[in-house]
């Protein structure tokens, strides 16, 4: 599909019926929808705390964003030797976070970004499209505080598209297409809000949480 006939209305339209866009590279302009016949998901209360990872975001002087630099964390997830996020997904991806569909969660570190990710919204579905570091745990830390975040704010699915080993080792599972698309409508309808409450400034009461619903 060209960059002339995908749109962000489209798009929307893709991930509310189960499909979303890749690009071969990050030079390729085509974009082509994909529905796996595996889906992964991370169910909410099966993030996986390690000891290690709690103990970094306890210990450590972290800051936890929602929708800071964007556009920084957007370019953090392409910046790697292979990227499926072209030109038009990048363009796509920026104009849906002006229009309050696309955010980004960020974990800064004496003002410096060390890690983040990114993801739409449509009710209560989060699509997770992307995640960087570029310090140790510093994708982890993103990750533990969006599911933190997003349950708190009512959220029922935390869509991964694939089931990586990093992930799997995070609590995320593969679970069938049809599966996938018995819970994507009802977690489109719930009645979530991103915004309910503020991001999680205090590290320990993510840990706190994330170990009482592990």
């Amino acid at each position: 599909m060209s960059d002339r006939t995908l749109t962000p209305e489209l798009l929307l339209g893709a991930y509310a019926a189960g499909v979303f866009p890749m690009a071969e590279t990050r030079d390729d302009p085509t974009v082509y929808w994909v529905d796996p016949r595996e889906r992964g998901v991370l169910p909410f209360d099966g993030f996986h705390l390690s000891r290690s990872l709690a103990r970094r975001m306890r210990q450590g002087s972290y800051r936890a964003t929602l929708n800071i630099g964007f556009e920084q964390i957007l370019d953090g997830c392409a910046d790697r030797d292979e990227t499926w996020i072209n030109a038009t997904i990048r363009d796509l991806m920026l104009e849906l976070h002006t229009r309050g569909y696309a955010h980004a969660f960020g974990i800064w570190q004496d003002d410096r970004l060390i890690g983040g990710m990114y993801g739409l919204t449509i009710g209560g579905a989060f699509f997770g499209e992307s995640m960087f570091s570029n310090a140790t745990d510093g994708s982890k830390m993103a990750l533990a505080w969006a599911v933190d975040h997003l349950r708190r704010c009512g959220f029922a699915l935390f869509d991964t598209q694939f089931l990586t080993p990093h992930l799997a080792s995070l609590g995320a599972i593969e679970i069938s297409r049809a599966q996938y698309h018995a819970l994507l409508q009802p977690a489109i309808e719930a009645p979530a809000d991103l915004y309910r409450f503020g991001i999680e400034t205090d590290p320990q009461a993510v840990v706190q949480r994330m170990t009482q619903t592990s």
